[in-house]
């Protein structure tokens, strides 16, 4: 079937239809990624966003099986590609692509030109799109949303058994940041994004503030939590919204960026040294203020953006980029590492 994207300035996009055919409504993002679409589809920070794929040859490899995702379901709202692969090769394949956004109920339109989209959304910014087959639907804006809130989890979960035990505070967590602390031996207890995490018996040596998706000033409760375990001087890892969240606790600012970082390749300076490490990144907002106390720990070689920040005296810090997902393979996992012994 033949469906069409349609951008809420006007431009009408034809395309074939290689997904469930449902109209639905999300803002228009695009990422460089040439690889882990699987990974892309089922992180959370892309919950109410329709995703357009800058490299051309998606669905080769098919999908894995459900323990290689980052959660347990596709968030995107909608999946635009140049070249749609019907035939993937890969031992790990479950399904096609296809046949898994239609699973899930997600639709995918193949369009040719996916170079001009991108060119629009860096020109214009990310934007109001509508995919639809038949039936119209209103533009649906997700980042008047509490996203967080949709894609947290429900109730405490305590894996792993460790001596140091980490509550991860869980904003949209993606599954590999759990599998780097449980790699290191660490006890880790994820809690929703709005527990309070002093109800708990157990001691707690550190606390980290996930990745998530939308505006950071809605995850109005963690801001608070996160300024009462600065408080008790408690140490703190935030990871790409959790970032924003540990600026904003610390009496920082963030804005809205005008397309923002959606990829596998964005290089990162650390600050005051010539050292630039390679990071995987999905995030549509950043620091504009850096907090009092804090110092910029990355910046971005691209665009100067912040990257981190780090607190000048005590253990508190944060990462723009994802460290679990080292696409060097292993540029920025040390950050894990580096967090632990500050505990």
């Amino acid at each position: 079937m033949k469906g069409k994207l349609i951008l809420k300035v006007g431009e009408i996009f034809e395309g074939q239809s290689f997904g469930y055919e449902q109209p639905r409504s999300g803002e228009l993002v695009f990422s460089t990624g040439m690889v882990g679409y699987p990974e892309s589809l089922t992180d959370p920070s892309y919950e109410g966003q329709i995703l357009v794929s800058t490299y051309p040859i998606i669905g080769s490899y098919g999908v894995p099986d459900r323990d290689q995702w980052e959660s347990d379901r596709i968030h995107v709202s909608g999946l635009i590609v140049s070249q749609y692969i019907d035939t993937p090769s890969h031992f790990q394949s479950k399904m096609t692509l296809g046949e898994w956004l239609k699973k899930e109920k997600i639709p995918g339109l193949v369009i040719s030109d996916t170079r001009y989209l991108t060119q629009k959304l860096r020109d214009g910014g990310a934007q109001l799109a509508k995919i639809l087959f038949e039936k119209d639907i209103n533009f649906i804006d997700p980042n008047l949303k509490n996203l967080v809130d949709a894609v947290s989890i429900k109730k405490p979960l305590i894996e792993g058994k460790g001596k140091k035990t980490i509550v991860l505070i869980d904003c949209g967590v993606k599954r590999n940041i759990i599998r780097s602390l449980l790699d290191r031996g660490v006890r880790v207890i994820t809690v929703p994004w709005n527990f309070d995490i002093f109800s708990l018996e157990e001691e707690v040596d550190g606390v980290l503030i996930s990745n998530g998706p939308g505006d950071p000033k809605m995850a109005d409760v963690t801001i608070e939590t996160i300024k009462k375990v600065m408080a008790k001087k408690i140490p703190l890892l935030g990871i790409c919204l959790g970032n924003q969240i540990l600026a904003l606790a610390a009496g920082g600012d963030t804005y809205k960026m005008k397309f923002g970082h959606r990829g596998q390749n964005q290089p990162c300076v650390m600050a005051g040294s010539k050292r630039c490490y390679l990071t995987t990144q999905n995030h549509g907002f950043a620091i504009r203020k850096i907090p009092t106390g804090f110092k910029p720990w990355f910046v971005n070689a691209n665009d100067d953006t912040n990257e981190g920040i780090i607190h000048e005296k005590l253990p508190f810090m944060s990462v723009q980029f994802h460290p679990e997902a080292c696409p060097g393979p292993t540029d920025t996992s040390w950050i894990f590492d580096y967090f632990l012994k500050k505990i």
